[in-house]
């Protein structure tokens, strides 16, 4: 069981979402939409079907704002650190446009909802700043690329840090809202509209077929359209497992004394620092209204780091360093999909027959994303017409974008056969791995994980069951992780997320 303080601070003080218990069997039952996964798309995407008068059903393989959602650091910004001038250098300006347009509409979108449902957005100046000398021609070329795109921006030397800069962007006005209320009032407002939302109701298989067979751990539910809202698409079927990348990225929560930056920061420097307020509604004395400080950074791509407890511990170190007498109180960490074009793909999925449709490639910016997806997919099915997302739709794959995917597919090969290598090359030891500790070994040809957590020690197929990947040891969540697309399993095996649809079986 999660401690307060390995958990994200929104899922630690959720007031709890009211979902529908999942029947023993779905029994074929049909809807005309089903949903894939109940994060802030998901349940968006319900909402708005729900709200068209159709029959929406939700299917969380394991609950409301369990991944992503829960564990972002839920900033509503159109300013994305250095996002608008990769994009340039990636695509077309008309293209670009699009994208900001998407952001604009999904973020004002949100803001609007949560002010009609009692929902509490603070709103706060977004800022790109450079740390070092270094990136201060990155701020530069931000700055040039959002007033290309036609954001009110400015360039500003940030007053309020408690650190040296070398000047930021400023875009004013922008939002932060606690990710867990947003989907309370989603989830309450799909069930008010007739929809239905299950929890620990996993899909495994899908087929195409008219209407759409989904089978899942509780049988087959039959769909007149499916979306997948999985992060990564659960389905192989236009591989997009091989056009975006996983990125985890940490985040903690901090008590500080005195006076703290109000702003939402990024840093245009590696390692990313990320920087805004939240309200700590679990004061052990019951008391309300004090703000904690939240510190994010330190991507990388999953699976690929030697100690993820290593990068828990630098955002301490640096934290204490910058904001002396900081007391942690909750840390977490969450995983995005890095688009080769740098924007994300949103619409039918291919050999789906028009049925199928998804949403991935956020980039770490999923909220005003996640509602942009949700808009362009209501219009897609409903037959609407946006013209940001018939841009987006329709834009061109750059030599850039080819090269990027051909180079992340390279890396991908590489870590298949170095994890296979080390397996076949690591006996098993004679005594099990420590407390939080694991190996992986192997079993004639067959990699076996074995690990030791709450006393108990496992072994599993060290194998993913998505496309053969050899996982690692994750040391901050105590989890295995597959360095090609991903996926992520518990200790025991238990699928977490990512593309695979199975567990790692117990050996």
């Amino acid at each position: 069981m999660l401690t307060r303080l390995e958990t994200s601070l929104w899922r630690a003080q959720s007031p709890g979402i009211e979902t529908d218990p999942p029947p023993i069997d779905f029994a074929r039952r049909r809807f005309d939409i089903v949903v894939a996964g109940a994060g802030i798309t998901g349940l968006t995407t319900a909402l708005l079907f729900a709200r068209a008068g159709l029959s929406v059903a939700v299917l969380e393989a394991r609950s409301v704002g369990a991944v992503t959602t829960g564990n972002s650091t839920a900033k509503l910004s159109v300013l994305q650190g250095t996002r608008l001038s990769d994009i340039l250098a990636h695509t077309t300006l008309r293209t670009a446009r699009a994208y900001v347009e998407a952001n604009r509409e999904g973020r004002d979108w949100l803001i609007r909802y949560c002010e009609e449902h009692g929902v509490p957005v603070q709103r706060r100046d977004a800022f790109t700043y450079a740390a070092t000398p270094d990136a201060a021609d990155a701020v530069r070329r931000e700055y040039e690329a959002t007033r290309r795109l036609d954001l009110p921006t400015d360039l500003v030397e940030p007053t309020e840090l408690p650190f040296e800069t070398h000047g930021a962007v400023r875009l004013a006005d922008q939002a932060q809202v606690d990710p867990m209320l947003v989907l309370a009032a989603l989830a309450a407002d799909v069930r008010d509209h007739g929809g239905v939302i299950y929890e620990k109701s996993n899909v495994r298989r899908v087929r195409a077929s008219k209407p759409v067979d989904v089978e899942t751990n509780r049988g087959v539910v039959l769909a007149g359209k499916l979306i997948l809202a999985t992060g990564m698409p659960i389905l192989d079927r236009g591989l997009y497992w091989a056009k975006v990348v996983p990125q985890r990225s940490y985040a903690m929560a901090f008590r500080v004394p005195g006076e703290f930056p109000k702003g939402m920061y990024i840093s245009a420097d590696t390692p990313t620092r990320s920087l805004r307020t939240a309200a700590d509604r679990m004061l052990p004395e019951g008391n309300t209204g004090d703000e904690l400080l939240i510190v994010g950074g330190n991507g990388h791509v999953t699976g690929r780091e030697p100690s993820p407890q290593a990068q828990f511990d630098d955002l301490e170190r640096w934290t204490g360093e910058h904001f002396p007498g900081a007391v942690p109180t909750h840390r977490w960490s969450a995983q995005d999909y890095e688009p080769a074009g740098r924007v994300p793909y949103v619409g039918w999925l291919p050999r789906g027959r028009g049925r199928v449709f998804l949403a991935t490639g956020y980039n770490k910016w999923g909220m005003a994303n996640s509602v942009a997806a949700s808009l362009t997919l209501a219009s897609d099915i409903l037959g609407g017409s946006i013209s940001w997302a018939r841009t987006l739709h329709n834009r061109i794959t750059s030599p850039q974008d080819v090269a990027a995917g051909i180079g992340a597919n390279a890396a991908v090969a590489v870590h298949l056969v170095r994890g296979y290598l080390s397996a076949w090359q690591t006996a098993e030891p004679e005594t099990p791995p420590a407390e939080g500790e694991a190996i992986v070994t192997h079993n004639g040809l067959r990699p076996v994980g074995v690990c030791t957590v709450a006393g108990e020690t496992s072994r599993v197929s060290a194998r993913c069951p998505h496309l053969g990947g050899v996982v690692t040891w994750n040391d901050a969540e105590l989890s295995w992780d597959c360095p090609l697309h991903g996926s992520r399993f518990a200790a025991d095996g238990a699928r977490l997320e990512g593309p695979a649809r199975w567990d790692l079986p117990r050996r």
